[in-house]
């Protein structure tokens, strides 16, 4: 049964139970997953090809290293762990040698694997290996038995090249029925209606929130008179290069619609706005959202407001990138992060309000009123975007990297970036599978996701610098077979964008890998990007899976992500011991920037920074609700519970504004906290506006970081340390 919140209360918390094809490396993965490890194909190279070896970063981790003694194009392994099915992925390429790490692999565990690599243009395959986890590494050469060459027809049809040449696609897609594109030319009505059954279908908290509905709205260049109501699931965008190329004279909105939410805003999830100009209707859009829903390169010709209609309990949220010429307004949302944007004024706070490189941001005054702002975003890099160039065809922009940004990126007319034509990207539908996809990343395509639900048997990967991931409408992928959804190498540039995994029911090492164990690169340059990326452990499934985010690599930015272990959902989704989780977020990789960190309920340390010279602009957390007593919910160091912000030990540079974390021990209110935020004591890491707050005094926590902060209050006031140290 729903329960009523305290004032300001989070909320998405009451539980309801209710109830996507290249050439040489293409064929050899199709064939290799057909007929097992890859035998000979052809006549034997002479001479020592190459030097392959097996080390242990860990003793569940075993690196293979395959060294060609010519540079080859791409190298691919293919492997099995015990008796376990075969895996085919392109190795990373790491100086002269290319690498792949197997985990996890307990020890005594065979693992069987053999390689297809380069050589001068043709492609050859090295004999079966074999090495055995926990005998301490072996080292190898040899030559290839066997040499392949020609084209292959796959899926997509058509003739793929090898590697790094993505095949010719469309610049006019089609994306497919769950992608509605509008043209003015369609009438108002007309269009109205579509949106209106659309929203009908996505709009009841109760059904919608965990089916498996996606869609996208996407506009042509133009004016429209028309308001769209953003359900479940549901990306809105304009596809003009700048934001008032698409003008809704009218409404781009979301409020608390149904008579079961009781004017409670707070299980409004997954759904975005992006890329128009709005005028709205009674002179102010309405934008009333929890997680997941982020607003960006927005032009609002007028106010915004952030909070329902009823003035009911909110959960917010996000701006990027954004214009509004009135007054944007927070009342009921219990926090905000608004990043790079112009604002006509700011009114509202509730326990954490961050602003970084927002023009016409409040003064910094935390905790009364609980507002911290930054004048610059240190590093940001506005989202990829469709849009349609002036001849009909469709691109992807790609906002250019900046530094001390202020302000929107398009505030002087036009985002500086480049664009990409959709002839390098391949789209991703219905009835694509983990092999297409990986067959398509292979070739060099970029990936365009269009809305659905992608089970994968294998893991997808992105291996090439500068590869393009985008997704309109809450692409869904969903691992069946315990392995990680998505793994990227340690390259340059690499943007996700627009992405939710969802875990399955057998426990996954991560949901999503940036860079290798051991990643040494330095990106300041061109790093990777992962924006408006969400992860979901149960809710629509009894998902599982050790860790949701694991960042190895350096530079990467992390903007804008909500990594949720579910406190609701189906029946039968979630508890402590059924949707199992330990970890949202761990980061090895140095010099690492989040802005807008939403990581809640995961069951041990939620966020585990472990990598120098990391910061961190806005983070919001609940603590897991279901720990069903103190002793199975304690640290390793014997305190009560984990910390849902932790730096490792040996870090000595970290810095923080603008932290949240919030208990409910609704299963057990005994249950304690002993600390929210645990740091080393290193002078160079500093936390700046952090709180801590027990919502109705269902539980607590003792201490705000380490040993400083008051106990939470039992009427749900926050305790604030202003600076630590």
């Amino acid at each position: 049964m729903r329960r009523t919140f305290p004032p300001g209360r989070s909320g998405h918390r009451p539980r309801i139970h209710r109830r996507p094809v290249a050439l040489l490396a293409a064929f050899v993965l199709a064939l290799a997953g057909l007929l097992g490890l890859i035998g000979t194909i052809g006549s034997a190279s002479a001479a020592t090809d190459y030097t392959q070896s097996v080390s242990e970063p860990s003793s569940t981790q075993a690196r293979l290293t395959f060294t060609p003694t010519t540079p080859a194009t791409y190298v691919i392994v293919h492997y099995k762990v015990g008796s376990g099915g075969q895996l085919n992925v392109q190795m990373a390429a790491a100086g002269s040698s290319w690498t792949y790490t197997v985990s996890p692999i307990p020890a005594g565990t065979v693992l069987t694997y053999s390689f297809t690599y380069t050589k001068n243009g043709p492609q050859y395959d090295t004999p079966q290996f074999t090495y055995t986890q926990g005998s301490g590494g072996s080292t190898s050469t040899g030559t290839s038995t066997g040499t392949s060459t020609g084209t292959t027809t796959g899926s997509t049809g058509g003739t793929t090249p090898p590697p790094g040449n993505c095949p010719t696609q469309s610049d006019t897609p089609n994306f497919g029925s769950n992608v509605h594109i509008f043209d003015p030319s369609m009438g108002n009505a007309a269009i109205q209606a579509q949106l209106d059954a659309q929203f009908n279908q996505m709009k009841d908290t109760n059904s919608a929130q965990f089916s498996e509905n996606r869609v996208a709205d996407l506009y042509k260049p133009g004016t429209y008179n028309v308001t769209d109501n953003v359900g479940f699931y549901t990306s809105v965008a304009g596809l003009g290069q700048n934001p008032d190329d698409v003008t809704i004279n009218g409404d781009v909105t979301v409020d608390a619609f149904n008579a079961s939410d009781a004017g409670n805003a707070t299980q409004n999830f997954w759904r975005s706005a992006e890329n128009l100009a709005i005028n709205p209707s009674s002179g102010t859009d309405r934008w009333a959202v929890a997680q997941a829903a982020p607003f960006r390169r927005i032009d609002v010709h007028g106010g915004l407001a952030l909070y329902p209609a009823s003035y009911g309990y909110a959960s917010g949220g996000y701006i990027a990138d954004t214009k509004v010429s009135g007054q944007a307004a927070s009342v009921s949302q219990q926090q905000w992060y608004t990043r790079d944007s112009n604002l006509g004024s700011w009114a509202g706070g509730v326990w954490n309000m961050v602003f970084s490189g927002v023009n016409g941001a409040p003064g910094n005054t935390f905790p009364n009123p609980p507002e911290t702002t930054l004048g610059t975003t240190p590093v940001s890099r506005d989202v990829p975007y469709l849009y349609l160039d002036g001849s009909g065809k469709y691109r992807v922009f790609l906002p250019s990297l900046r530094t001390n940004a202020s302000g929107p990126s398009w505030a002087s007319g036009s985002t500086p970036g480049s664009s990409l034509p959709m002839s390098q990207f391949y789209v991703v539908k219905a009835g694509d599978t983990a092999a297409t996809i990986n067959n398509a990343l292979a070739a060099g395509c970029n990936l365009f996701v269009t809305p659905g639900v992608y089970h994968l048997n294998q893991t997808l990967n992105v291996t090439k610098a500068d590869t393009v991931v985008l997704g309109i409408g809450y692409p869904t992928f969903v691992p069946d077979n315990g392995v990680t959804a998505m793994q990227v190498a340690d390259v340059n540039g690499v943007r996700l964008k627009g992405l939710l995994f969802d875990a399955g029911t057998t426990n996954s090492p991560s949901l999503l890998t940036v860079g290798p164990s051991g990643s040494s690169a330095s990106h300041a340059t061109d790093p990777t990007t992962i924006q408006d990326v969400f992860f979901r452990i149960g809710g629509e499934r009894a998902g599982k899976a050790t860790n949701s985010l694991i960042v190895n690599s350096n530079n990467t930015i992390i903007d804008h992500i909500w990594a949720w272990r579910a406190d609701h959902g189906l029946s039968g989704t979630v508890g402590w011991g059924t949707n199992t989780a330990d970890t949202g977020l761990t980061v090895n990789g140095n010099n690492v920037l989040a802005t807008g960190l939403f990581v809640e309920h995961y069951q041990k340390y939620e966020v585990v920074w472990n990598g120098q010279g990391g910061r961190t602009i806005f983070f919001q957390n609940e603590n897991p609700y279901d720990p069903p007593n103190q002793a199975a919910w304690k640290n390793p160091s014997g305190q009560n519970g984990y910390a849902a912000y932790k730096v490792g030990t040996g870090v000595t540079t970290h810095e923080a504004w603008g932290l949240g974390s919030y208990c409910y021990f609704n299963v057990n209110p005994a249950v304690n906290n002993y600390h929210a935020f645990e740091v080393p004591n290193a002078s160079g890491v500093r936390f700046h506006s952090v709180l801590t707050v027990s919502l109705g005094g269902v539980g607590t926590i003792s201490h705000v970081i380490n040993d400083t902060g008051a106990v939470t209050a039992s009427n749900t006031t926050p305790s604030n340390v202003v600076n630590f140290p």
